[in-house]
């Protein structure tokens, strides 16, 4: 008990978070980031560092204490050396002004970079080398260019944020300090509401737009020798805004680590981002192999491997993965995703709801309500369905926090005579029920929900998701020990699969 009684937390680790999109880094995880830098920047008086998303400063004040430790050679004198580090080699742009007062707070220990307090002594201003200046959004067709939020939502007086981030809303950030960083590091604000409920895709998506990449993007304009940032691991199979950002990092040979957290309350306790987190090294000056390290739970697997795999336009998250998919994509099957519809499959939307009644010419409707009715009259598109068999499965399903995890949602047989709206696509359609009976069978065997969860690690379940799962002869039926043989995978391989996903049956949904 006694050698508690002067415990001093650190104040930056009980701070909450602002929000999913904007959450603070934890000294722990800062550190094991700064960790992949070589230690000789820190050694070196001229090194400078940036970081164009600061929150709680974190990243600044764990970088001065390895450079206070490492100057102390060639800078004995401390208060030389903190006003050197402190004037010369931190920068920091925030994204808020609150946000401002607390990394100068915690980086100059003033709120006031030139206060009775701060313990740099050579600035003759507030804000020092952690800058913020309220920058407003520049609308184009009531968008703005350069981070894509919403006029509607945005334009707003001067009592309230913009979430304008003064780092991505200008075309050269060169012009913020005017000076080479060698270092750049953050944690960006990770997306912004965009005012989805009158846009299909957006309300879909929980109506936010990305934005982290484009920090991402900005900071390598900036050609610093190392970038560092972590991210949502979205990314990694594309999504919305992100095809072309994904492209080119998985391209990108300088990216030689990545860390991933597929759980990401395991990176930041208390905190649930859909497909977890991860964050990267990049270094300008060395091409080659990057190491892929996934940690989840007291699992650890760690890789020398491209992140392009050939003829896969994704990141393949998991290390065990690849020999799995090299062997199922060698016998050049068809893919699943051709019996997969597009979505709002008969052109209805989730909140049609039909009628509760059923009459002589009303048809079945699947509905995230349960089965109500609708006038075939009212069916929009693919008629020629209606009378076929065929499965339901929904749009959307969880993320895959928990390990061992479905994937997907149960697979409706659908009988003839039914339609559904938008919260299912239709897998088929089929002449047979024997034969969609056999493609339900098949959807619930653990290794067709493995090669989906290679491209899903949100819950969005479109036709894209299948992708990597091959076609198979359906006059046959299709179980995980056939599979498994018939792809030739060996024991590691499926004990790997069988760790990732639990048993349909289980699931009470």
């Amino acid at each position: 008990m006694l050698e508690n009684i002067n415990y001093n937390p650190d104040v930056l680790i009980c701070l909450a978070n602002l929000s999913n999109d904007e959450v603070f880094t934890p000294p722990e995880l800062v550190n094991d980031i700064l960790d992949l830098l070589p230690k000789e920047l820190f050694e070196n008086k001229e090194t400078t560092f940036l970081d164009p998303v600061t929150k709680s400063g974190v990243f600044l004040r764990e970088i001065a204490k390895r450079l206070m430790d490492g100057l102390e050679d060639e800078i004995p004198d401390q208060q030389a050396r903190i006003n050197h580090i402190f004037k010369n080699q931190l920068y920091g742009i925030a994204i808020t002004e609150l946000t401002s007062l607390l990394a100068r707070r915690s980086v100059y220990c003033s709120k006031e970079a030139n206060g009775q307090y701060s313990i740099c002594e050579d600035f003759d201003n507030e804000q020092g080398n952690i800058l913020f200046e309220r920058i407003e959004h520049t609308w184009k067709s009531d968008k703005c260019q350069y981070c894509g939020a919403s006029k509607k939502n945005y334009a707003r007086g001067d009592g309230l944020e913009t979430h304008a981030y003064q780092f991505i809303h200008t075309d050269n950030p060169k012009e913020l300090f005017d000076m080479k960083f060698d270092v750049i590091v953050g944690n960006p604000p990770y997306q912004l509401s965009d005012g989805g409920d009158a846009n299909d895709d957006a309300r879909i998506r929980g109506g936010a737009i990305p934005i982290y990449q484009k920090f991402v993007e900005q900071a390598k304009k900036l050609n610093p020798r190392f970038l560092t940032m972590i991210t949502p691991s979205r990314w990694f199979s594309g999504g919305r805004s992100l095809d072309e950002f994904r492209d080119n990092m998985i391209n990108d040979k300088r990216v030689r680590n990545l860390i991933d957290y597929p759980v990401s309350s395991e990176c930041f306790p208390g905190v649930e981002i859909k497909g977890g987190v991860s964050y990267f090294l990049w270094d300008r000056d060395n091409l080659g192999d990057c190491n892929v390290k996934t940690l989840r739970g007291k699992n650890i697997s760690e890789m020398n491997r491209l992140l392009k795999e050939d003829d896969s336009e994704i990141f393949i998250r998991y290390n065990e993965a690849i020999s799995i998919l090299r062997k199922v994509r060698s016998l050049q099957e068809n893919s699943f995703d051709q019996y997969v519809s597009a979505q709002k499959p008969f052109g209805m939307r989730t909140f049609e709801r039909g009628s509760g009644s059923k009459s002589n010419n009303s048809i079945s409707l699947y509905t995230n309500k349960g089965i109500r009715y609708i006038d075939e009259s009212s069916i929009l598109k693919n008629h020629e369905w209606i009378n076929k068999y065929k499965v339901y499965i929904t749009m959307a399903y969880g993320a895959g926090e928990d390990f061992p995890h479905q994937i997907i949602n149960k697979p409706k047989f659908g009988e003839k005579n039914t339609c559904c709206t938008e919260t299912y696509l239709v897998i088929g359609p089929f002449e047979s029920s024997v034969t969609t009976k056999k493609v339900i069978t098949y959807m619930q065997t653990k290794l067709f929900r493995f090669l989906v969860l290679l491209k899903k690690n949100t819950q969005h379940a479109a036709r894209g998701v299948y992708q990597f799962v091959p076609m198979q002869d359906f006059s046959e039926n299709w179980i995980d020990e056939k599979l498994y043989k018939k792809y030739g995978l060996d024991e590691k391989e499926i004990e790997f699969i069988e760790s990732m996903i639990r048993p349909m049956e289980l699931d009470n949904e």
